[in-house]
């Protein structure tokens, strides 16, 4: 009886094994065919704030001449593959949480640094005359330390105070946010592995194993005077690590950009409290450059798969669209000159469907001035608000007259992320969309103008994208 019910035991864990085997696409009873290895089927949530616009083609461009500029656009048949978009573009609130991480981090480095509190503790620097100079804190080492007064020294340390007024206000040239990028369409080029024999699968030719190939890299440093270094090196490739690009960038908005934009204009205020200001909290951000909302797409990636543990390996990078999705996404379900379904940009009650330049210096026919707040205006049938309009935004791609034709008809782009030694020419991206500004010619889903990278402006904004993994297949009916 004991042996008949091992045997039993025995056979009931062997088909247990066997069955949970089988599930993960081992060999099963079946005769031994070929089954494949399966796995779990992820469905990916909706990320927050973002909508999904679903693969698909269109004809990019314009054929019809502008009537303003007398400016054709390139056109070609394009077709893009899935991703989820922000539904509104990047505001204040979201690009200031980027900016106080940078600083908080900041601050966590100096309070982990021994050598930054060590046996010190501060005093107000004073000038000859025994008054305060520019009351920043001073270290003197002849007193002892104390933690409380470490903690004050390190928060106190990234602000800064105006020479005139004494206005407390954020450092912001101490706030730079460094990464790094693995590129992996440069390490998956033939021309570039680092196994000779894979550079060329021709057997005809012989390879040379002692064949040096150069490669680019960016790289970035900050000197002793906190003057941020970026440039190109060409080097030997050697490692997977000359795939790694290093970033350095100065976060914090260009807040003078409603000043230099504007020539003999009243927008002091909004150089001020624009960005800072909590009334502009849902108004998108401005005054970032195209390097700068990189760097945030980067963050907000880091800052996404930090929660996310086995599972980040799944995720897409946020980033910025690419010009050709951003079109895609613009025109709506219909491909439609404008975001919208209607002819014109007002309703026949003359309610505007954007936040633009309805009339020669009339700003505020729309209901506006300057920007307006994200979403106000209804969404396009992909679910975009403010597709026109409100601000102009960065795309990914480096802006040529050639636009599309220069481009592969499938997810078409063209990325160059120059740096600051290169041709000033080489530094412009592709801005699609208008913005407050700008008349009705330049708010149609095709128009397309330019910006160089280094440049913010109070007119151009940005949001971001992210490629959906696995999109759904069917047979077309």
């Amino acid at each position: 009886m004991k042996n008949f019910r091992f045997a039993v035991c025995v056979a009931v864990v062997a088909f247990v094994v066997a069955s949970c085997f089988s599930s993960r696409g081992g060999s099963n009873a079946t005769g031994g065919e070929v089954t494949g290895v399966s796995g779990l089927s992820v469905s990916e949530p909706a990320p927050y704030g973002m909508v999904l616009v679903k693969r698909g083609s269109l004809k990019m461009g314009t054929e019809k001449t502008d009537s303003l500029w007398g400016k054709e656009m390139p056109t070609r048949e394009i077709s893009v593959d899935a991703f989820w978009m922000d539904e509104k573009e990047v505001t204040n609130a979201m690009y200031r949480q980027f900016v106080y991480w940078v600083r908080d981090s900041i601050i966590r480095e100096r309070l982990a640094d021994p050598a930054y509190g060590g046996d010190e503790t501060y005093k107000i620097e004073e000038d000859k005359n025994g008054d305060p100079v520019t009351p920043h804190l001073n270290w003197n080492k002849a007193l002892p330390r104390n933690p409380d007064e470490d903690q004050e020294r390190a928060i106190e340390s990234v602000y800064t105070y105006h020479p005139v007024t004494g206005e407390k206000m954020l450092d912001a040239s101490q706030l730079n946010y460094r990464y790094e990028v693995f590129d992996y369409v440069m390490a998956a080029k033939r021309k570039y592995r680092l196994n000779a024999s894979e550079r060329n699968l021709n057997t005809d030719f012989q390879t040379d194993p002692n064949e040096v190939v150069m490669i680019s890299k960016d790289t970035a440093y900050v000197d002793d005077e906190g003057i941020i270094h970026r440039e190109t090196i060409t080097r030997p490739l050697s490692s997977m690590w000359d795939f790694v690009n290093t970033y350095i960038v100065n976060v914090y908005p260009d807040t003078t950009c409603w000043i230099n934009d504007f020539q003999n204009a009243e927008n002091e205020m909004y150089m001020r409290l624009y960005f800072s200001h909590s009334n502009y909290n849902d108004f998108p951000v401005v005054g970032v450059n195209w390097e700068q909302a990189n760097a945030f797409c980067n963050w907000r990636t880091d800052f996404l798969l930090k929660g996310l543990g086995g599972q980040a390996k799944f995720i897409q990078r946020y980033r910025l669209p690419t010009e050709a999705e951003w079109e895609f996404a613009a025109r709506g379900k219909d491909g439609n000159e404008l975001p919208w379904n209607q002819e014109g940009v007002a309703s026949d009650k003359g309610c505007y469907y954007a936040n633009f330049k309805p009339d020669r210096g009339n700003y505020t026919k729309d209901g506006n001035l300057i920007t307006s707040k994200v979403g106000i205006y209804s969404a396009n049938s992909n679910g975009l608000y403010d597709m026109a309009g409100n601000v102009a935004e960065w795309t990914s791609t480096v802006y040529t007259e050639a636009g599309v034709l220069s481009m592969s008809d499938m997810n078409p782009t063209l990325t160059y992320n120059a740096a600051i030694e290169d041709p000033y020419a080489l530094k412009k991206k592709s801005v699609r969309g208008g913005s407050w500004k700008d008349p009705e010619s330049f708010i149609k889903s095709a128009w397309r103008t330019y910006e160089y990278q280094n440049v913010g402006r109070s007119f151009i904004g940005f949001r971001c994208v992210r490629t959906q993994v696995g999109t759904a297949s069917k047979a077309k009916r």
